[in-house]
């Protein structure tokens, strides 16, 4: 866990990251609160805390009595959100300073497939 960020956005992102790579399928079950809590070692409110986030973005879905699943789909909307964000925090930016630097899209194109300036 990172001391940086609040632990059940860690929690929440620890899940995203797990459907993103496959290690937890959509229509798999996920780990309980509690099993969370343990492992983590964290309060089992903060893990349901992470956990709800996901519910409510429609990632996650409760079968009342068996725990919560991944729903269907989610994989794909994780990555439209997580390209939707590397477009606004990485990409415009990069564009505006390649904009005040002159730089023509090819050469920002060359740039990037070279890694290099």
């Amino acid at each position: 866990m990172d001391d940086g960020r609040p632990i059940f956005l860690q929690i929440a992102e620890l899940i995203e990251n797990q459907i993103i790579d496959g290690s937890l399928a959509e229509g798999a079950q996920v780990p309980s609160t509690n099993e969370f809590a343990a492992f983590h070692r964290i309060n089992p409110a903060t893990a349901l805390k992470g956990i709800a986030l996901l519910v409510d973005a429609g990632v996650l879905y409760k079968r009342r009595g068996i725990g919560m699943f991944v729903a269907e789909g989610a994989r794909a909307r994780l990555l439209d959100e997580r390209r939707e964000r590397f477009a606004a925090e990485y990409v415009q930016p990069l564009v505006v300073e390649a904009r005040a630097l002159g730089l023509t899209t090819d050469h920002l194109i060359e740039m990037i497939r070279k890694g290099t300036p």
